[in-house]
């Protein structure tokens, strides 16, 4: 239930992204071919859409132009953005798209700037979080750099919510984890000062923001296949610390990365013969 629940949200996540910038779009009465073609390209470089086939990404914007051209009022449009993307990063991500979609052709009209400034009130969007996106995009850089954490902080967060998941810090998870950080080069820059930041930042944000949202952030962080196979990597030796089996909470937390992250079956269970 809680993996069919994880994919549920990612689905919803990737609907609302393509309307915003189906919106961004259709701002000045019409779709441009250069919009659309960075449209396609900003969606291939979003881990969030990461495994979608061109004939999912068709059905999703048709899906996504239906379901605005029947909607009442662009209030109903922004509620339903909001609901579906309740986590802040997401609304800056969803703002950062549509931003690409209106500077797409290197300058954005009156109206798609209105517009800009519709989202960034509607998905409380602060002014110096504009100008870092805006800079980035009409700069042609990825999202990833206004909206990124540092690598090694996310790798550290996977690896404290296999730990975590159970209640409790068993002695041969901390030893995987101090493990880690020594000897994986993935951490070879991060001091144990750093390191011990990283684990309580980590802890804290699981604790305030919840599960649901902490995945949405490691998905936005970590936006290469490579990446989210290190990180599953990562979980999957603290799950397998001491050589024993992973606890069913453990379990759970490797089912969610694995949906989080779109890892196949195959490649999840060769990582397990690995460890």
């Amino acid at each position: 239930m809680a993996r069919e629940q994880a994919v549920k949200a990612r689905e919803e996540r990737k609907a609302a992204l393509v309307e915003v910038m189906l919106l961004a779009a259709m701002a000045d009465g019409r779709v441009s071919q250069v919009e659309m073609q960075t449209l396609l390209r900003r969606v291939i470089e979003r881990p969030e859409f990461e495994g979608t086939k061109p004939d999912e990404l068709n059905a999703l914007v048709e899906a996504s132009a239906q379901r605005l051209s029947q909607a009442e009022d662009l209030e109903q449009i922004l509620a339903s953005l909001r609901a579906r993307l309740p986590d802040h990063k997401n609304r800056m991500l969803a703002f950062g798209l549509a931003a690409a979609i209106a500077f797409a052709d290197h300058r954005a009209t009156r109206t798609e700037l209105g517009l800009l400034k519709t989202f960034q009130a509607a998905l409380g969007i602060s002014e110096t979080e504009v100008a870092q996106i805006v800079d980035v995009v009409e700069q042609g850089g990825s999202l990833a750099e206004a909206l990124g954490e540092p690598l090694e902080r996310l790798y550290a967060e996977v690896m404290v919510l296999v730990s975590a998941a159970d209640g409790h810090l068993k002695e041969a998870e901390a030893r995987a984890l101090v493990e880690s950080f020594a000897a994986d080069p993935l951490f070879h820059n991060v001091s144990p000062e750093r390191a011990q930041a990283f684990v309580s930042e980590a802890v804290a944000a699981l604790s305030e923001e919840g599960l649901p949202q902490r995945l949405q952030v490691l998905a936005q962080g970590l936006t290469t296949h490579s990446q989210r196979l290190k990180a599953y990597r990562l979980a999957t030796k603290i799950a397998h610390a001491g050589g024993q089996e992973p606890s069913p909470p453990e379990q759970r937390i490797l089912q969610l990365l694995q949906a989080t992250f779109g890892l196949a079956d195959d490649e999840v269970s060769r990582l397990d013969r690995e460890v």
